[in-house]
């Protein structure tokens, strides 16, 4: 797989998450995923990830609006801004940057990063 696809299958994934088609968004991802987010801690493997996405995530909608996406070789990185309401009905407008690491066309590895504004 090239840069231009690990980058495009990230690209989607945000898609994914904001239709919340939470099943072809996880279809992205190797079995053996970890995903560190910060202010969560890891979660290792499909079966985590699932729950977080479909029960635990504290967001109810959104979108997430992508500034910047480098690819090189396995990793991607990309730097955004997410936009959307909490569960909670709390607004939210926040910047993010996630790192992502491709095992030959599924990512393994996923670090979400909340910088301070």
């Amino acid at each position: 797989m090239t840069d231009t696809s690990h980058a495009e299958t990230v690209r989607r994934g945000y898609d994914f998450i904001d239709a919340g088609r939470f099943d072809d968004f996880l279809a992205c991802f190797h079995d053996d995923v970890r995903y560190v987010r910060q202010g969560v801690g890891d979660l290792r493997g499909l079966a985590a990830m699932s729950r977080f996405y479909k029960h635990d995530r504290p967001i109810a909608s959104g979108k997430h609006e992508l500034e910047k996406i480098i690819s090189d070789g396995p990793w991607v990185a990309v730097r955004g801004r997410f936009v959307g309401t909490l569960k909670d009905g709390t607004e939210a407008d926040f910047p993010f940057t996630d790192w992502v690491h491709f095992r030959g066309d599924l990512i393994d590895l996923r670090e979400t990063l909340f910088p301070a504004r």
